[in-house]
């Protein structure tokens, strides 16, 4: 099913019309366009890559790491490089024990892309074993690869800042208040978290 435009107009139109702050909101930004990423463990590798880094960068490091690495789908050809090929790639040392461990994980099929939990917290407690990777970076994968309909990465500080925003509150709220708030739009808390994002990027004068 995923969050197709015709999924995210959908739950776009179902939380407006539990909430107005998010109905004149959606009038005056317009519905967001599906953010789909590939499923599998080379979409999350590029998470840990572009951790703390820009996106210029990041993209940088990703072409010298497929290049060192020859096949960067396959777990087994990271695990079969130097510390000293990776760290030529660009990735810090802090990075290269992420990748690592990101990599075994998927070769040993202790994570399978394929088969990850349906329960969402389930699937976040997995993914959060690899080293580097939190609940922040396994709900952003659930919600852009997985296209999981419900996750809400209340934890994203654009999240947190256009949901102030939008409900007029007086500072951004804090995780556990942006989780309170956003109970009342399950389950299509995924539409909205895309919808925040999109609302960040939108002049609303």
């Amino acid at each position: 099913m995923g969050l197709s435009a015709e999924r995210l107009r959908e739950g776009m139109d179902a939380i407006a019309a539990l909430d107005e702050h998010v109905a004149a909101a959606l009038g005056r930004a317009g519905y967001p366009e599906p953010r789909i990423r590939a499923q599998g463990y080379e979409t999350l590798l590029r998470t840990i890559v572009g951790q703390q880094v820009s996106v210029g960068a990041a993209n940088s490091i990703w072409g010298k790491l497929e290049a060192a690495i020859g096949d960067i789908a396959d777990p087994r050809a990271l695990l079969a490089r130097s510390f000293e090929d990776l760290r030529g790639a660009g990735l810090s040392r802090q990075k290269i024990g992420y990748a690592q461990s990101l990599a075994e994980l998927s070769a040993s099929g202790a994570i399978d892309f394929a088969n990850l939990p349906a329960d969402d917290e389930e699937a976040i407690a997995l993914l959060s074993a690899v080293k580097g990777i939190g609940r922040w970076s396994a709900e952003i994968y659930l919600l852009f690869a997985e296209e999981r309909p419900d996750i809400w990465p209340a934890g994203d500080l654009a999240v947190q800042a256009e949901l102030g925003r939008i409900k007029g509150l007086p500072k951004r709220p804090t995780e556990r208040e942006a989780r309170e708030i956003a109970e009342l739009w399950r389950p299509h808390r995924g539409a909205a978290a895309i919808f925040m994002w999109h609302h960040y990027k939108t002049s609303v004068l």
